[in-house]
Formats: structure tokens, sequence, C-alpha cells
């Protein structure tokens, strides 16, 4: 009773105060201030000693309000520390201020303008995405304008925003020491270095924000050392008026003098070429089939065609039609003229190879030894090579009786494109098992042999320009032009175009090379080699155009595809020094034909 009376002598305290104090276990978790019970020392100081002493009397009740007010204070801080915790205000995680404006004004105070600009793309404008984005094909026309525009663009806004004091970033132009500051990454060599530059670097380099204002239209005066002003700043004149017409202060144009010289210096002209066909023509049964090689151009300008059964043949000087013959219970599956002459080689999808001499109408001998469709011939003068299905290639000798005289085996499946290089000797054939072989001459083993497409390989095609340098293009799961050296046996370039390469031949007349394409666009491009960048692209085709040719003179290509048309193209120009040639498809060689009636 004593100690209930000391204590409600004391200090008045609330019953939330009272109760750690009387509570000896707190529950777990609490803090650890209220829930340890007082020291033994503070209870022997609460409790009176005996009634009948006055003196210890007052000093328990002096000793009791001492311990009272230091548990009151620590209570009252304890309370308050659990008050300001509970606020959301002291949250770590503090949401973001919100900003209430009706427009955002940026400030450009701490920036580093020089080192932000030097970390942008370099072949795009300030406007292009850094990402990595599905690229489009190399030798897309429009893309290589965009890139053109954007690269034009980017070079005038550094020039107008920054003038002289970034440097255009270009890895040509970075100084030695720089270079090895960057131990050689060529990533790395735009990249301003985070701490001091050394004493070596050229002060224009150093990352530092441009001291003037970016917006300036009108740039500082100054003169040069040899005391003449620059064109593209105002000049100054101690003896009267500028009469400079050049200079900025009379320039209606909203840029520099040197970036209107920019804009207004004349630009190289890609070589026109008509984007739409000269002639078309009707070709019924055209078979739209990957594998087979239907159409050819002679050195007499004349066209062969193999349609279901027939031959037709167009005559480019005439503009005429005649159908050469009809297989009986055949199909035509290959056409090839020879180098020089009126004879015609037709393969047939039972593995026969006819020739025909075309001048005459008349089939002169059928040789056997294929024993499935023959869909690929090549003519090296006398010689005939035929590929078929049955994956074997035959060297026949026209001269001789026999229907043979050399069988190559190397290919596993199909053998769908063949192209002899008589200057070397050299045939190449591809087939269905995406292998590209090269042949030396009439030996029975390849010479190389290229495993780099991942699809069938028929189109080929050898430079006239250039020794050796063969040319292939892969299917639809490959899409990709390469380009071998067969002098080596390496791969020199290559570039995906896209879309499956049905066809490539070589220009002429220039250094140029035509690809037909199949899935998924269809179209006809013509490139500028080594750099690959495209002259054209010619659309027209609804189906793969899978057939090429090309007139006697290399002016005109002729296509065919799976839609029944044939479109015949002007796409290149005249050999250097030739004149007098016509322009109706190829000058007619010293053979001609006789004119051959309409027969649709």
């Amino acid at each position: 009773m004593g100690v209930n009376g000391d204590v409600s002598n004391g200090a008045a305290l609330s019953p939330t105060m009272k109760r750690p104090i009387q509570e000896p276990h707190s529950p777990a978790g609490a803090n650890p201030r209220l829930s340890t019970p007082p020291p033994q020392s503070e209870r022997l100081r609460v409790e009176p000693a005996h009634a009948g002493s006055s003196r210890h009397g007052r000093m328990s009740s002096r000793s009791t309000d001492i311990g009272l007010d230091a548990v009151d204070s620590a209570l009252r801080r304890e309370i308050g520390r659990q008050h300001r915790e509970s606020t959301p205000g002291a949250s770590p995680s503090r949401k973001r201020q919100r900003i209430n404006g009706d427009r955002f004004i940026p400030t450009r105070s701490g920036q580093d303008l020089q080192a932000s600009f030097s970390l942008l793309h370099e072949e795009g404008s300030p406007a292009t995405p850094s990402r990595q984005k599905k690229r489009p094909p190399h030798g897309e026309l429009h893309y290589q304008r965009t890139e053109e525009a954007n690269r034009t663009f980017s070079t005038l806004l550094r020039a107008e925003l920054f003038e002289n004091s970034i440097p255009q970033v270009s890895p040509p132009t970075m100084s030695p020491e720089h270079n090895r500051h960057s131990h050689g990454h060529a990533t790395r060599s735009h990249t301003p270095p985070n701490g001091p530059p050394p004493s070596s670097l050229p002060s224009n380099l150093t990352p530092s924000t441009p001291h003037k204002n970016l917006f300036s239209y009108m740039s500082p005066r100054h003169t040069n050392i040899a005391g003449h002003p620059t064109p593209s700043r105002t000049p100054q004149s101690r003896h009267g008026p500028n009469l400079d017409t050049r200079s900025e202060v009379y320039s209606l144009s909203p840029v520099r003098y040197g970036s209107q010289q920019l804009l207004l210096s004349p630009r190289r002209q890609p070589r026109a070429v008509s984007k739409v066909p000269y002639k078309v023509l009707d070709a019924p049964e055209l078979a739209d089939d990957f594998y087979l090689n239907l159409v050819d151009w002679g050195n007499a300008n004349v066209l062969g065609v193999g349609l279901g059964s027939s031959v037709y043949m167009w005559n480019a000087q005439t503009s005429r039609v005649n159908k050469l013959c009809t297989l009986e219970d055949d199909t035509v599956t290959s056409v090839s003229w020879i180098q020089k002459g009126t004879h015609i080689a037709i393969g047939t999808g039972k593995g026969l190879v006819q020739i025909w001499d075309a001048e005459r109408q008349r089939r002169l001998r059928t040789m056997v030894g294929h024993t499935n469709r023959v869909g690929a011939l090549a003519w090296n003068t006398h010689i005939l090579t035929s590929g078929s299905r049955d994956r074997s290639i035959y060297h026949r000798d026209v001269r001789a009786p026999d229907p043979w005289m050399r069988k190559l085996v190397g290919h596993k499946q199909e053998v769908c494109g063949l192209k002899w290089n008589c200057e070397d000797g050299q045939l190449a054939s591809g087939g269905n098992d995406n292998k590209l072989m090269v042949w030396d001459k009439l030996s029975d083993s390849p010479l190389w042999k290229f495993s780099d497409h991942a699809a069938a390989v028929k189109a080929i095609a050898w430079s006239p320009h250039q020794r050796g340098l063969l040319a292939s293009g892969g299917g639809t799961a490959d899409r990709r032009i390469v380009f071998h050296d067969t002098v080596r046996g390496t791969i020199v370039n290559e570039i995906d175009t896209g879309s499956q390469v049905c066809n490539l031949a070589w220009s002429k007349n220039s250094n140029e090379i035509v690809s037909t394409h199949g899935y998924s666009q269809n179209q006809i491009v013509v490139w500028k080699y080594p750099s690959m960048t495209q002259v054209a692209s010619l659309t027209g085709h609804t189906y793969r155009v899978l057939y090429l040719a090309m007139s006697p003179d290399g002016r005109v290509v002729v296509t065919g595809a799976g839609d029944e048309t044939l479109r015949f193209w002007n796409v290149f120009g005249k050999r250097p020094g030739r004149m007098g040639e016509d322009g109706d498809g190829g000058g007619a060689g010293s053979i001609r034909l006789q004119d051959w009636g309409v027969i649709r």
C-alpha cells in the first residue's frame, strides 16, 4: 500500500504511461527500453524504507520524483520517435514530388554536350534510335538513300549547333594518343575519358560545354591568322560598310554559309534505270519450278523458252515467235544455246538431252545417260554439260558418237545450277544439297567445294571482269549472294539480299551484277560491284522471278516468272567505245535466223 501510495503521490501519469512499468513481460518484438523492467536500484528508491523514519521518507519521495521524471521523459521521446517512424514522409522510398505545369523547360547546366554528341550513332541522324532493330537488307535502295540523308542531316546539325567546338566523330580523325587511351577498341574510341584528359590530347577533344549560345544563328566575328575574314563569318571592316554578299548579316537562310555549300554541293546521281519493262510477252505454261532453267538468249539474238512440252523462239530483231518443237509424252525442263551458232540443247523430264538446229528446225541427236529430269545445261564450245535430279553431271562431246564422255559424282541431291568459265576452263555446279563445287576442266573430282550456303544453290555466275571471281546465290533459307575466289579457294564477299536468290548474271559492259529474287519480294536488283550498293530495284512480277537471260550485247535482260509473263528490261548501258549499236534489245550477231510468222 505504501508503494501504491507513493506512486499516486508522485507525478501524475496517464494510463498509457503506467502500462509499460506495470507489465514486466512485454510481448516479443517490443522496444527494449519499454520491455526491460526498471533496475533494482530504481525499485529500491521507489519503495519506502520504514514508516517511522521521516528522513528516509523524504529521501524516498525525492528519489521517486527523480525516477518518475526520467521515465516520463524517456516515454515522451519514445512516443515521439514512433510517431515519426509511422509518418509517410519519413519513408526512405519517398515519392517524387509532382510538378504541375503546362510545359517542361530543359536545363543544359552541368551537361557535357560534347560527350553526348560523340556517343550518338555515327551513320544516322541524332534522332535515329540507337537500339538495334531488325535491319533491312543492306542493299535496299530506299534504305541507302535514307542513310545518306541521315548522314547529311547529322553533319549539318553538328555544324549548326556546335560549329568548331565539337569535332566530327570519325575514327580516322582521332589522334593516335586518343586511340592508345581507348586500348584500340572500336566502340570505345569515341567515348570521352571519365577522369581528367591527358595533357597530350588536343584541347578541342576534351569534353567541355561549348562557351556560346547553342541556338544562336549569328556566328561570332573572327578573322583568321592572315587577317582576312573567313567566308562563313561576318568580316570586320574599319574603312566602310561590309560589302561581302556572302556575309551572314545579309543572309536570309537560317543556316550558315558553310552549311548552304554542303546542301547545294552537287552529288553524284545514280545511273538512271527504267522502272518499267519496255516489253512484256505472254508465256502460258511457264513452270513455277525453282529447279528448272527454261529461258536462254542465244548469240543469234533469239530467245528460247520452254513452255510445257514445247520450245518457242522469239526473234529480237523482228519480234516474231515460232515454235521449234513439241516433245511427245515428255516435258521441257531446260534450254541452253551454244555460244556461237544456232544449235540449242533441250533437257527433258525423262532424262534425255536433245540437240536441235534452230535455223533448220530439225533435231540433230538425242543423248541418254540420266535417269531423271535434266534441270541444268551449260556449253563450253563443243562440250555440253548436263546436270540432273539423279545427282550426276555428264560431260558430252557433241562431235563424238558416244552419249557422254565423263561422269561427275559429287552432289548428294539434285543438280540445279551449271555454269562454265570458258576462259579458265572451270565448271561451277550448284545443288539442292546447299553445295557449290568448282571442277577444273574435265576432271572427275572437284577442285573446290564450298559449303557456305544454307539453301539450294541455283544462281551461279562467273565474272567477265575479274579472273576466278564466282558469284553464287542461295535459296529461301539463305538469301545471300556470296563471291568466291576460285584461284585461292576463298570467299571474297557476301551480302544478305533479304529474299530468295533465283538467278545471277554479270553485266558484260560494266562491273555490275543483276539478281532475280523470289520469296518474298519478287524483285530484280542491279548491284554495283564490289560495293554491292543497289543501282536499281525493279518490280512487276507477281510470282518468283525464276528465269533470267541477257541479250548478246549485254544491255537488256529478260525475266520470267510463274505469273506466265516474260518481261524485258533495259538495265545496262553501252560498252565504252562501242559505236553504232541499236537499241532493240541487243545487236544481232553475224548469224541471223529467218523471220518466223506470228503464232500468237
